[in-house]
C-alpha cells in the first residue's frame, strides 16, 4: 500500500438488493486485502464468481460478480479480519510511523469488527446493573425453557414431573404452567412449515402442510405479510380452528379450480370458525368463461366470523357453499372483491344442503373499464347446482358499493337470483356505473327489498323480471334524489284522472274536483288566499287521458299548513313546473320580503313577482331527476297552494296527488263558503213564505247563487211537507235559479213560510 489506510467511522457492513442486471456492488469501507471481504447472496457465503477491487483504499472498493445475482436477492458485504497482530516492533529496533499506522489501523478495524458484532448480539440495557447473565451448565439447561425470573434475571424452568416437556407461565395474578410446545403452537405460521412468502417460490405445498396440521391439531393458521404463491388449489380442513391473513395468496393455477377451500365438503358442518383478512388475488385475469375458478369457497359454514378482504381476478370472487348441509348464522365482513364476473355466489350444492340466515356488511364490488368489457357482470347471485335446494333464506347485505362497469352492451347488473330466494334484504346499496336495473330475477324469488341510497341514474332504476321468473317478488327502494318524497307517506289530495275531475263551470271555464285554477297574471292587487284560488278560469283543453295546461295557468291543492311543513307533490303530467304560493294566519299571501318560506328537495325554487308564487327552478322531468319533489314550508305559512303551472309551453296533465309525512293530517281547503274551488256543487237556502197557490197553478221566486250558470243541474226543495206541491228550478240567468212551486192538487194550497234550498250541479 502506497499509504496507509484511513480507517474513518464508517459500519464495515453494507447490503443491497439485486436487481437482476447489476453485477458491481461498491462497500464503502477500506479493506487491507481482497481476502478480509464476505460475500454472501441471500445469507449463503459465496466464495468464488466474483473479484474484488479497491482493496488497501481507504474509499473503499468494488466487488464485481461473474454473473449479476438474480431480482430480489440480497447481497451483503462485510469485512472480516483475522484478530491477530501483523507486526513486531524489535528491542531497540527502529520504529517506522508507517509500520505503526498499519498497526493501529487494523486494530481500528478490528475494533469496529467487534462492535458490529456485539450490536447484532442480545445484550441488558446499560442502565441494568447486577443481573447474572451466565448461562447454567450444559447438564443443567438440558431439555429446560430459558427465560427470565421476576427480578429479570435468567431462569430455568424445570420439566413437568414424570414429562420431559418444558413448562411455561405467563406473567400475572392466576396464570398457570403450559407446556412450551403447547404454548408455541397455539397458532401455525405457514412459515414454520417452509413456506417463503417472497411472491416467487412456489409455497403451495408448505401452506398445504400447515393447514393439514392445524386440522389434525385444532389449530388456527397464520399467513404472515408477504405475497405467498400458489400454483394449485388449497383446503383448510374443518378441523382448524381458523384462519388468519396478514399477506395474500397470488394464485397461479395450471387448471381452474378454487384457489382457497375453507371447511370440510359432504355434511360435515364447519361451525365455529374465525376466518380474517382472507386475501386472495390471480396472478392474470381470468377469461371468465369457467366457473370453477373461483378465489374463496366456505363450504358448510355455521355460526361463524368471517372476513373477505381481497377476492380479485376471478370468474367467481367469493362462493358460500352449502353442500350436504349448510351454510347459515354467519357474518361475513366484505372488503374489495374486483374483476371477478360473479363477485359473490350464494349457492347450495345438493338436495340436502342449504344456504340461510347469513348477514354480509359491505363490500366494494368492482370491475374495471379494461375487464371483459364485452361480457355481462353481477355483484351478488343466489343460485343452486342442478336438482340442489333452492329455496335460500334471510340473506342480508348492509351498505354493498357496485361498480360493475355497464359499457359495450353489456350487462351489469347488483343482484341475480336464478333460485327461489325468500327475504333477501339489500340495504343502503350504492350503484356506479351499473345498469339501470338493481336486480333480474329469473325463477320464483319472492320478498326480496332493494334499498338504494344512491345511483348513477338517480331514482330511476328497476327490477327486471326475465322470461322464467315466476313471481313479482321484489319491492324497490330508490332514495337517491327522491328520500324526502319516499318519506312523505300519508295520501291527502287525491285527482286520480284530471279528465273526469273537471266540469264546466260557466261560458267557456273549467273547474276540477278538490282543486284551485290558479292563475299567473291576476289582475289588481291581490293579497288574500280567496284572490288566487279560483274557482273555474279558462285556459284549460281536455283531452283524451287529461287536460292541457295552457299560458299563465295552474292547479293546486289548498292545504292548511299550521301543523304541518313537509309534503310531496305526485304529478303524472309532461313536463309539468312546481309551484307554491304561501300564505300567513290571516290569509295574506307571503311574497319573498318575507323571506325564503317554501324549499324544495331536488331543486331551487325561484320567487316569480309577476305570478306572486314560489316555482321550480326547471321542470319536473325524470331527464333530470326532478321529478319527484317534495316541499318544506317555513313556520310562518299558514296555508298554501300546491301544484303544478305553465311556465315554457303548454303541457298534458293527467293526474295530481299530494302528500305529507305520516305525523300529520292536515285538512285540504275547498267546497266550503270560504274556499268554493274544487267542487260541482253550490248550495244556497233563503226564507220564503209562499203565496196561497190555486189549483193547478205555479208561484215561483228567484235566488242569487253566485256561481250558477245556465245549463247546470239544478234541484230544489222545501222545509214544509207537502206532497201535492212540487218545487222545480233552473238557472235562468248567470248567478240566478229560478224555482217554481206547482200545486198538482184539485183545490188551492196555502203553504206555511220555511226555508227554500237548492243546489247547484256543474255538468
Amino acid at each position: 500500500m502506497a499509504e496507509h489506510i484511513v480507517i474513518g467511522d464508517i459500519a464495515p457492513r453494507v447490503q443491497y438488493v439485486a436487481s437482476g442486471a447489476q453485477s458491481a456492488f461498491t462497500y464503502p469501507f477500506p479493506i487491507f486485502k481482497p481476502a478480509d471481504l464476505e460475500v454472501f447472496l441471500d445469507g449463503a457465503r459465496r466464495s468464488g464468481g466474483f473479484t474484488v477491487s479497491g482493496a488497501g483504499q481507504s474509499a473503499g472498493g468494488t466487488l464485481t460478480f461473474a454473473t449479476p445475482p438474480a431480482a430480489g436477492t440480497i447481497v451483503t458485504l462485510r469485512r472480516r479480519l483475522a484478530l491477530q497482530r501483523v507486526s513486531d516492533f524489535q528491542e531497540n529496533g527502529e520504529l517506522r510511523a508507517r509500520v505503526l499506522n498499519d498497526e493501529l489501523d487494523y486494530q481500528v478495524a478490528a475494533l469496529q469488527q467487534l462492535a458490529d458484532d456485539l450490536g447484532r448480539a442480545l445484550q441488558f440495557a446499560p442502565t441494568e446493573a447486577g443481573v447474572a447473565s451466565v448461562l447454567p451448565p450444559r447438564a443443567a439447561r438440558a431439555s429446560r425453557l430459558l427465560g427470565f425470573d421476576a427480578a429479570g434475571g435468567v431462569q430455568l424452568y424445570a420439566a413437568e414431573s414424570g414429562t420431559n416437556q418444558t413448562l411455561f407461565r405467563q406473567d400475572g395474578a392466576g396464570a398457570v404452567p403450559r407446556t412450551a410446545q403447547d404454548k408455541f403452537t397455539e397458532a401455525f405460521s405457514v412459515a414454520d412449515f417452509g413456506a417463503a412468502g417472497d411472491g416467487q417460490s412456489d409455497d403451495t405445498q408448505a401452506i398445504q402442510a400447515a393447514f393439514d396440521a392445524a386440522g389434525a391439531l385444532g389449530r388456527m393458521v397464520l399467513i404472515p405479510e408477504g405475497d405467498w404463491r400458489i400454483t394449485r388449489g388449497l383446503i383448510l380442513p374443518g378441523g382448524a380452528a381458523g384462519l388468519v391473513m396478514r399477506g395474500r395468496l397470488v394464485a397461479e393455477p395450471a387448471a381452474p379450480e378454487a384457489a382457497l377451500t375453507l371447511g370440510d365438503g359432504g355434511a360435515v358442518r364447519n361451525g365455529e370458525k374465525l376466518y380474517w383478512g382472507i386475501r386472495v388475488v390471480r396472478a392474470t385475469v381470468s377469461d371468465w368463461l369457467d366457473e370453477r375458478d373461483i378465489g374463496v369457497v366456505l363450504r358448510n359454514i355455521d355460526a361463524s366470523l368471517v372476513q373477505i378482504a381481497e377476492a380479485r381476478n376471478f370468474t367467481i370472487g367469493v362462493r358460500t357453499l352449502g353442500d350436504e348441509r349448510g351454510v347459515e348464522d354467519t357474518t361475513v365482513l366484505l372488503g374489495r372483491i374486483v374483476d371477478n364476473r360473479i363477485g359473490l355466489d350464494i349457492r347450495a350444492g345438493t338436495a340436502a344442503g342449504w344456504n340461510a340466515s347469513m348477514r354480509y356488511y359491505g363490500g366494494h364490488f368492482a370491475v374495471s373499464f379494461a375487464t371483459w368489457p364485452a361480457l355481462d357482470r353481477f355483484g351478488v347471485r343466489l343460485s343452486a347446482a342442478p336438482g340442489a335446494y333452492r329455496a335460500h333464506n334471510r340473506h342480508v347485505f348492509d351498505a354493498p358499493n357496485f361498480e360493475l362497469r355497464q359499457q359495450d352492451g353489456n350487462v351489469a347488473i347488483p343482484f341475480l337470483c336464478e333460485v327461489e330466494s325468500r327475504a333477501v334484504i339489500a340495504r343502503d346499496i350504492r350503484m356506479e356505473g351499473c345498469s339501470p336495473i338493481v336486480a333480474r330475477h329469473t325463477a320464483g324469488a319472492q320478498d326480496h327489498l332493494y334499498d338504494v341510497a344512491w345511483a348513477s341514474q338517480g331514482y330511476l332504476l328497476d327490477v327486471e323480471y326475465a322470461a322464467g321468473a315466476t313471481r313479482a317478488g321484489a319491492v324497490l327502494r330508490t332514495r337517491h334524489q327522491a328520500a324526502a318524497h319516499a318519506e312523505a307517506t300519508r295520501l291527502i289530495g287525491d285527482v286520480p284522472n284530471l279528465r273526469a275531475a273537471a266540469f264546466r263551470w260557466g261560458a267557456g271555464q273549467t273547474g276540477f274536483a278538490q282543486l284551485a285554477c290558479v292563475s299567473a297574471n291576476v289582475s289588481g292587487s291581490p293579497s288574500r288566499i280567496e284572490d288566487f284560488a279560483f274557482p273555474a278560469l279558462s285556459g284549460y283543453a281536455p283531452t283524451d287521458r287529461g287536460v292541457m295546461i295552457t299560458a299563465a295557468r295552474g292547479l293546486g291543492f289548498v292545504v292548511d299548513t299550521r301543523a304541518c311543513r313537509d309534503f310531496a307533490l305526485a304529478v303524472d303530467a309532461d313536463a309539468p313546473r312546481l309551484f307554491v304560493q304561501c300564505f300567513d294566519a290571516a290569509g295574506t299571501l307571503l311574497t319573498d320580503a318575507a323571506g325564503t318560506v317554501a324549499r324544495a328537495s331536488g331543486q331551487a325554487l325561484a320567487w316569480n313577482p309577476a305570478a306572486r308564487w314560489w316555482q321550480g327552478s326547471g321542470d319536473m322531468t325524470d331527464a333530470a331527476l326532478t321529478r319527484l319533489q317534495a316541499l318544506r314550508l317555513d313556520a310562518q305559512v299558514a296555508a298554501a297552494i300546491i301544484g303544478i303551472c305553465r311556465v315554457d309551453a303548454d303541457y298534458e296533465a293527467r293526474a295530481l296527488r299530494l302528500y305529507c309525512e305520516p305525523r300529520h293530517a292536515p285538512a285540504l281547503l275547498y267546497g266550503t263558503p270560504a274556499f268554493p274551488h274544487g267542487s260541482r256543487e253550490i248550495v244556497a237556502e233563503t226564507a220564503w213564505d209562499p203565496p196561497s197557490i190555486a189549483a193547478g197553478a205555479t208561484q215561483q221566486v228567484n235566488m242569487t247563487v253566485t256561481g250558477a250558470s245556465p245549463g247546470d243541474f239544478v234541484q230544489a226543495t222545501f222545509s214544509v211537507a207537502t206532497t201535492a206541491v212540487l218545487f222545480l228550478a233552473t238557472v235562468g240567468a248567470a248567478n240566478t235559479v229560478t224555482v217554481v212551486a206547482w200545486n198538482r192538487a184539485s183545490s188551492a194550497i196555502d203553504l206555511a213560510g220555511g226555508t227554500l234550498r237548492v243546489r247547484v250541479i256543474k255538468a
